[in-house]
């Protein structure tokens, strides 16, 4: 059962990393494109503010959704690395955790959210009668993030065993359902903005149905866990979790900022800035997807003792985004005129959209490295690592450049500026992650009688 389940530690790692990264991504893209769907009809509307108003709310929810995947990655990494010892019942126990403590944590976090709802979005910039539109939506849409964390967390457990079809369904079944409900909600009952947002809560209803399912029929991965099993899986869980969403949450920060920078351009500047920001995950969601399909790689190789294998996997990995990102840059260069005809995108709003399909969708591979070095980070007992790399990318890789590139060029200098810090810490990112795999420290074993323990940057000595 055990040898079955572990199914990444024998062979060709290319292979694995590029199955799971595109089967991982399908359903990942199937989720974003829903989003670049919403902002397409949303546009269709003929209002800026509507438009503006997605992507204030899209920020804020950024911050949501991070807190979500933080907690997945926890429960990701602890199975992965179960099964990879061989211990299929810790495997059961800890997926079970972790998806109680998603909805637990998840409740909690959204509660916060939904009170200073008003708060965040004037922080964002956002005034009048955007504001307003923007606080509609995230009212709607921010106390159905405990289902959120219930699909994410068990497309991580899908994914640690290796079902990278079957977690994918999850997410595609409920992006069907939002595609389905958009223009149903949006034109046909005209409830504009309030239509979109609802057919975003059915989707994640459905996400977290569907991802229970397959928990329990098609990969009997989860058992009633007792309460003495979640006093002892919460240490473990919080030594990875609390860092990862910490690393997580530097994502909405620094997208915060660069959406209060674009601010100052005026309404079609945000406008535009959301639609980059719709296309960025639809046109790279292979390579959102990197970290999670690589983590269990990694993961499960670590927890058997396979030191070389683990090195193998991140070289593959970055090899992977490599290709994917130049082929994808290509193609976006090609369709620019199409896809900013297809927002409506003018003006400011235009430049960026071509912006975007032009050199700034090559830079994106360093985002790439950033992920997979996470994803080393936080499956080889390191974390601290990942929350240090994305903090410094999203705060001193974010904030002094796009202040010089507003500044220079303005608008587009924002995304320029971005891209810019991004480059510098990707390759920080490998650097530390090279060192890391060098020397992981901790034997297999001594990481489960350790986990709580985060480890500082002195076991990067060789």
């Amino acid at each position: 059962m055990a040898d079955a389940q572990a199914k990444f530690l024998s062979g060709n790692l290319f292979r694995h990393v590029t199955v799971m990264s595109l089967t991982a991504s399908i359903g990942l893209v199937a989720v974003f494109f829903v989003d670049f769907i919403d902002m397409v009809f949303i546009s269709m509307l003929g209002q800026a503010e509507l438009a503006a108003a997605i992507g204030y709310a899209g920020a804020i929810l950024f911050f949501t959704t991070s807190f979500g995947i933080g907690m997945a990655i926890a429960a990701g990494a602890l199975v992965a690395r179960a099964l990879g010892a061989g211990e299929t019942d810790l495997a059961r126990q800890r997926a079970s955790s972790s998806l109680v403590y998603g909805v637990l944590f998840g409740s909690v976090f959204a509660a916060l959210v939904w009170v200073n709802i008003p708060v965040l979005v004037d922080l964002m910039g956002a005034s009048g009668q955007t504001a307003d539109f923007a606080t509609l939506y995230l009212r709607i849409v921010v106390p159905s993030l405990p289902l959120l964390m219930i699909g994410m967390a068990g497309g991580a457990i899908l994914r640690a065993h290796g079902a990278a079809r079957i977690a994918m369904m999850a997410t595609i079944w409920g992006s069907v359902v939002n595609a389905v409900l958009d223009p149903i909600l949006i034109f046909g009952l005209n409830l504009d903005l309030v239509g979109a947002a609802l057919a975003s809560v059915a989707a994640r209803i459905t996400i977290a149905a569907v991802a229970l399912r397959c928990l329990l029929r098609e990969q009997d991965a989860l058992v009633v866990p007792s309460v003495s099993c979640l006093i002892r899986d919460l240490g473990p869980h919080l030594a990875i979790a609390a860092p990862a969403i910490m690393t997580q949450l530097a994502t909405p920060v620094g997208q915060a900022y660069v959406t209060r920078e674009m601010a100052a351009f005026g309404e079609d500047a945000v406008a535009g800035l959301a639609m980059v920001s719709r296309l960025t995950p639809v046109a790279f969601g292979v390579v959102f997807a990197l970290s999670g399909a690589l983590g269990p790689i990694i993961g499960q190789n670590f927890g058997a003792g396979k030191p070389d294998r683990v090195r193998a996997a991140f070289r593959a990995g970055l090899v992977f985004a490599g290709i994917y990102v130049v082929a994808v840059a290509i193609v976006l260069f090609a369709l620019r005129g199409i896809l900013a005809d297809l927002f409506g995108a003018t003006g400011t709003a235009r430049d960026l959209v071509f912006l975007f399909c032009g050199p700034l969708a090559l830079a994106f591979y360093f985002n790439a490295v950033l992920f997979a070095a996470n994803a080393a980070f936080n499956n080889l007992g390191r974390p601290f690592l990942s929350t240090l790399t994305n903090w410094g990318r999203h705060t001193l890789g974010t904030i002094p450049f796009v202040m010089v590139g507003a500044t220079l060029f303005g608008a587009p200098g924002v995304l320029i500026g971005q891209a810019a810090g991004g480059v510098l810490f990707g390759l920080f990112a490998a650097f530390l992650a090279l060192r890391v795999m060098a020397d992981p420290g901790d034997k297999p074993k001594g990481a489960f009688a350790r986990e709580g323990r985060l480890l500082s940057l002195l076991h990067l000595r060789r």
